[in-house]
């Protein structure tokens, strides 16, 4: 692990501050905004902004006319690279940025989804010691192929690193070896998309279903999507996960994005995209209960989640399956969490399709 770092000398936002080709956005949304941010922050201009032909109808972003990638390549020949700024997991949109990016210089900058700062050569070496602590505990080759290569996305923002080690989300359920008596714990079940995928594994059979949305009108959409499961066989709560009982305020988003809101605790700027969310730890909500499973996708609050089940994860050993992308650390802290919780787990790491780098997710058996 030492030796891969110390053979990188650069990194993107190195690159993007020396080079001489103009740069082009293409995206719109919260993700360019936050690219632009960064780009802004070390001096360099952002020529352009593009979007697929589709979305292109006259939109003004960030103060440029949104352009198609024809129009592009009029404006300046091949003197320009483009910056993806937006995530998908659909094939279509995943095979479309590939395409562009086998005729032009494309990357897709890393920047967290919650917290500040930046995955820079800097941020590696300063920490080395960790990173090379959770690649020395990764169970398999897979595992250490993902994460060197994740970390050299990182680095990089070259997609070809992430489709070298991406492996179909399906294998998720041979590696935790899924079976019918399975008490599932699902902290961000969103509209129960992934409660359904568990119910289509299992044939419908497990013991029991604890669920955690803080969003409200995921909430609603979780318990119609799920009328069908016993009453006693499905416990949900409008909460989100954390290692206390509090009342957290909650940023609130389209999709799965709501998240824990860092930055002013105590008033929202605008009311209309805050509201106050009780926070429950999996420890009180399982009153002893032994969960057998536990899926963590809670937009960066995984760390203070996974300490609210301290107690569960230390006693029962339960099957984990944690989101390692939101945050900067999370490549190196959330392993290294967990083993201090309980020692026994081996640790896989996977990366299933998608740009940019979510959904790749550590595996605890």
């Amino acid at each position: 692990m030492a030796f891969f770092l110390d053979e990188i000398d650069t990194c993107l936002w190195d690159y993007l501050g020396q080079t001489d080709k103009k740069i082009v956005l293409y995206g719109m949304g919260d993700g360019a905004e936050k690219i632009k941010s960064v780009l802004d922050g070390i001096g360099v201009p952002v020529a352009d902004i593009m979007a697929s032909d589709e979305f292109v109808r006259g939109h003004s972003f960030l103060g440029c006319r949104v352009k198609k990638l024809s129009e592009i390549e009029e404006l300046y020949g091949e003197d320009f690279l483009i910056l993806v700024c937006f995530g998908s997991q659909l094939p279509d949109v995943m095979e479309h940025i590939y395409s562009i990016a086998e005729r032009h210089e494309l990357y897709a900058p890393n920047v967290p989804v919650v917290g500040d700062g930046l995955f820079t050569l800097d941020y590696a070496v300063e920490h080395r010691e960790e990173l090379s602590r959770v690649y020395g505990m990764l169970a398999d080759e897979q595992s250490k192929l993902v994460f060197e290569n994740v970390i050299r996305y990182k680095l990089s923002g070259k997609l070809e690193y992430l489709r070298q080690c991406e492996s179909p989300e399906e294998e998720m359920y041979d590696l935790l070896k899924i079976g019918a008596e399975e008490t599932y714990v699902d902290l961000g079940a969103y509209n129960g998309d992934t409660i359904v995928k568990f119910l289509n594994e299992t044939g419908m059979h497990f013991r029991k279903i604890y669920a955690m949305e803080p969003d409200h009108r995921n909430y609603v959409k979780l318990k119609r999507r799920l009328y069908m499961i016993g009453s006693g066989l499905l416990e949900a709560y409008n909460c989100g996960a954390w290692d206390s009982e509090t009342v957290m305020r909650f940023s609130l988003r389209s999709g799965r994005s709501s998240k824990v809101d860092e930055n002013d605790p105590v008033r929202a700027a605008n009311p209309a995209r805050y509201r106050e969310v009780n926070m429950m730890s999996v420890d009180h909500m399982l009153q002893g209960d032994a969960a057998t499973f536990i899926k963590y996708d809670v937009e960066g609050s995984e760390e203070k989640a996974i300490e609210g089940a301290r107690e569960t994860i230390s006693v029962h050993r339960p099957k984990l399956s944690v989101a390692l992308y939101h945050r900067n650390e999370d490549m190196f802290a959330i392993p290294l969490q967990i083993a201090g919780i309980n020692r026994k787990y081996r640790f896989y790491l996977r990366h299933h399709p998608y740009i940019p780098d979510w959904d790749t997710n550590l595996y605890c058996i």
